[in-house]
């Protein structure tokens, strides 16, 4: 009687998996992708909660005046990483500079995918002129020595590096510079989409062009992105890095670039202060690129399970 019963109802179609769920389970799959994700999550938090585990404040000659200058790491556990000649302490430099860097790292993607998507949008769904003269500037920008530029600026705007915006000033040129590889990608994918059916049927219900743009293909371009954006974010933290050893960066901001710059000066006799911060930039930035990769397999359609 079950039997009949059962076999008299209708049979219930299985649901698919959404395309978060099936990008999810590629994702926790990949051991490397978690690693990433945990080494990324580690340094936000140090970068947001940091100041509440240094023992010494930003900047802080401390051991300058109390004898513990230029310590060796592991020899009083008040110092775990050491010091420097100026009396300040490694371990509590890098807590501190987490935050610069990420800050620069984060606020300069952001800014680079904002620009990148409006103009990789107008370039990719609009036609004619406009299209020609968006994809001209993108290549412009390609061609131009952001680094040197970069360089250029900081040492022009000197007062507002004394005045500790010279993070700011980095972050803004990177972000006004780093949008191209996102606008490239963005017009690659509109041009793509635009010619699939959903969108042709949504312009044929009378759909405008910017609730096309806005609410169906840009929706629909966000996965490359967020994979470029992970891997810009590294990029950024090495930049500033590279800047900020060059001595370009602001003096009275943490960060691990300003600490590699410091250490460098006395590498034979102060190896530590070098090799510490050195560590965490490789760190990070190998949690950002296995993120990035990660998530570009997960987020990838063309991935069969």
């Amino acid at each position: 009687m079950s039997d009949a019963n059962s076999a008299a109802k209708p049979k219930q179609k299985q649901r698919g998996a959404s395309q978060a769920a099936v990008a999810w389970r590629r994702f926790r799959r990949n051991k490397s992708a978690l690693a990433g994700a945990v080494i990324v999550g580690f340094f936000i938090f140090i970068s947001i909660y940091g100041i509440f585990f240094a023992p010494y404040p930003s900047r802080s000659y401390y051991c300058l005046t109390n004898g513990c200058a230029n310590l060796p790491p592991f020899v009083n556990w008040a110092h775990p990483l050491g010091t420097e000649y100026s009396g300040i302490d490694v371990f509590s430099e890098i807590l501190h500079g987490a935050l610069g860097d990420l800050y620069v790292g984060v606020v300069a993607t952001a800014i680079s995918v904002a620009v990148g998507l409006v103009i990789g949008a107008f370039a990719g769904y609009r036609s004619g002129a406009v299209s020609a003269m968006l994809l001209g500037i993108t290549q412009i920008f390609f061609t131009l020595p952001v680094l040197v530029i970069i360089l250029l600026f900081a040492r022009i705007a000197q007062i507002l590096v004394a005045q500790g915006l010279g993070l700011t000033l980095i972050v803004v040129i990177l972000g006004i510079f780093g949008w191209p590889t996102i606008a490239f990608v963005t017009r690659g994918e509109i041009l793509r989409i635009k010619e699939l059916e959903f969108v042709q049927a949504a312009r044929s219900l009378g759909a405008s062009n910017s609730r096309i743009l806005f609410r169906h293909i840009l929706l629909n371009v966000m996965s490359p992105i967020i994979v470029l954006a992970s891997l810009l974010v590294a990029g950024n933290i090495l930049t500033e890095v590279v800047i900020s050893f060059l001595g370009f960066g602001s003096p009275n901001t943490s960060t691990w670039g300003l600490l590699l710059q410091e250490g460098f000066l006395y590498v034979r006799t102060s190896w530590w202060v070098s090799l510490f911060p050195g560590i965490a930039v490789v760190v990070a930035v190998l949690g950002f690129n296995l993120l990035g990769d990660g998530l570009s397999d997960a987020l990838n359609p063309r991935i069969r399970e």
